[in-house]
């Protein structure tokens, strides 16, 4: 696939999601689209963003659970790009106007306090991330049905990352046993999903070590101070209007947001 057919695919995704409007997965059309194909689709529209004034502030990793792989009918653990202008205040508002198929999963995120690059060890990825946080990611696909497409339709969309949320506490994770830490979210008071963190990758920590590794393969690294997303502990939850979510976290406190329409 040409770069000219990168960029035109880029702006088909970038148009359906300032326009809140459904098209059909890539691949339908274009079989053969690669992983390489679709990261280079990814990269087109976050340089779109940018040009009109978004700021990247970190990475999300996608697909990282058993429970969100059976979901989505994919194998494989991906990456996305975050902005300043998709994280939503803690206890602030959600507003569902301009999205297509809106749901929240349960995270882990980590800030870095410096670059990592390459193939790195899990007491590298420890050694370089300052903090931990509890997060919520809330996912929407430009894609119909939002359900069974292929792992680069996943990637071109931005791995389906639109907004996120953090936690206000923050810990250093070396204070935190990371790969058991008790994670329940609660819709309207009412708990909906519960899993422990080693849900994600094992050890949510071996996401920010398979990004790197993801990242290197594009001769990319991760800089310092970045966010990172660790991955889903539980399967996405569709949002309503009116819905409070609210995310407790063993050892990182809770963090919650309310939707509108």
């Amino acid at each position: 696939m040409t770069a000219r057919m990168h960029e035109e695919l880029a702006r088909l995704l970038d148009q359906a999601r300032l326009e809140a409007r459904e098209i059909p997965p890539l691949t339908r059309q274009y079989p053969d689209l690669s992983l390489q194909d679709a990261y280079a689709i990814q990269a087109e529209g976050l340089r779109l963003r940018t040009a009109r004034g978004e700021r990247v502030v970190g990475l999300k990793m996608g697909l990282t659970s058993e429970a969100k792989r059976r979901q989505m009918n994919l194998d494989s653990p991906v990456y996305g790009v975050l902005t300043d202008r998709m994280r939503v205040p803690a206890s602030g508002t959600l507003r569902l106007q301009g999205a297509i198929h809106p749901k929240i999963e349960p995270e882990i995120a980590f800030r870095t306090s410096r670059e990592l690059r390459g193939r790195i060890t899990r007491e590298q990825a420890l050694d370089a991330c300052a903090s931990a946080f509890a997060a919520m990611e809330i996912l929407d696909s430009r894609y119909t049905d939002f359900k069974y497409f292929s792992l680069p339709d996943v990637v071109a969309d931005n791995s389906s990352s639109s907004l996120f949320v953090l936690g206000t506490t923050e810990r250093p994770p070396r204070e935190l046993d990371l790969p058991r830490l008790q994670m329940v979210i609660e819709v309207n008071g009412e708990r909906v999903q519960a899993a422990r963190s080693d849900a994600i990758s094992g050890d949510p920590l071996l996401s920010v070590v398979q990004l790197c590794e993801l990242l290197d393969q594009r001769g990319e690294s991760l800089p310092a101070g970045s966010i990172v997303l660790a991955g889903a502990a539980t399967a996405a939850h569709m949002l309503r209007p009116g819905d409070r979510i609210r995310l407790t976290v063993d050892g990182l406190g809770d963090v919650a947001v309310s939707v509108e329409s």
